[in-house]
């Protein structure tokens, strides 16, 4: 569910405007989440460490 809602917000506000806004989560998660990421929530940001 967290992952679908990633990709959901990646579309809508990083790729806007670009051939990868309307491409399915597939294609999105091979092009661009090959590069492990560690993702820290806390109360008001979400940290993401390369």
């Amino acid at each position: 569910m967290a992952a679908q809602l990633l990709v959901v917000a990646l579309r809508r506000l990083a790729l806007a405007g670009t051939d990868l806004a309307l491409s399915q989560a597939s294609p999105l998660r091979v092009k661009l989440f090959k590069i492990g990421a560690l993702v820290t929530v806390s109360v008001r940001r979400v940290y993401v460490r390369l």
